[in-house]
């Protein structure tokens, strides 16, 4: 396919495994990570094997001058970006007493503002060829919060209702803006809870287990086949928790 694709947070993860399952389909991708440079690298790897057309970008996605610099390079090389798939994001675990204007910055920063930077930065393109697509990666805990998680809870109901008020504003353009709320992911976001805690957990979801990365990714992919006029939904995939 010759559509092009930017996904955030793509070394590990939820990330990495969609951009590997987008790269059976789409043969130019744009990965972006912070702090996993070599686990980033080795995701670019992985895809170039695919024959796929790779750029990596490694920073700050909370920093807008770096995404904007990066989504200009991307533009020259690529032409187009046609679909972004925003899913860079961090968790805090702890009383919100216990937590520092520092810890609530990371988060909001890293989950929140990382959709503005990348959004901003790709939509005057996407309008001026009438078309795109946008997946943003949230969680079923910004529609009913997490206790001790109050920082990722508020940044995901912000991606949520952020996805919801922009569908409306690109729709005449047509261009899509979704959500997908995951559930509970094995991933290392979730590496803090012990086996007992795991178990408690898994025991609350009506599907008796977390979802692994890779049939997240499977999810988001089949997404980016679907028509634009599906738009400003944020769409469950939790195991049927809430």
């Amino acid at each position: 396919m010759n559509k092009s694709v930017l996904i955030t947070g793509a070394s590990r993860g939820i990330g990495k495994e969609t951009a590997i399952a987008l790269g059976e389909s789409y043969k130019k991708i744009a990965i972006m990570g912070y702090s996993h440079q070599e686990e980033l690298e080795r995701v670019r790897y992985e895809l170039e094997k695919m024959d796929v057309k790779v750029i990596a970008g490694c920073g700050d996605i909370g920093d807008f001058s770096f995404v904007s610099e990066f989504v200009k390079k991307v533009l020259l090389d690529f032409g187009t970006i046609d679909i972004l798939i925003n899913n860079a994001g961090i968790s805090y675990t702890g009383l919100l007493t216990d937590m520092t204007i520092d810890d609530w910055n990371k988060v909001i920063s890293t989950n929140l503002t990382s959709v503005f930077n990348t959004t901003r930065s790709i939509v005057p393109s996407m309008v001026r060829q009438k078309s795109g697509q946008i997946i943003n990666i949230s969680s079923m805990w910004g529609n009913v919060g997490a206790s001790m998680e109050v920082a990722y809870s508020a940044s995901k109901g912000g991606v949520d209702a952020f996805t919801k008020a922009l569908a409306k504003e690109l729709a005449p353009s047509n261009i899509s803006v979704n959500a997908v709320a995951l559930g509970v992911v094995d991933t290392e976001m979730n590496s803090h809870l012990s086996d007992e805690e795991k178990a408690a957990l898994a025991y609350d979801i009506p599907a008796g287990r977390f979802l692994s990365p890779k049939e997240a990714a499977e999810f988001i992919v089949k997404l980016t086949d679907m028509p634009t006029y599906m738009t400003s939904q944020i769409i469950g995939f939790d195991g049927g928790f809430i």
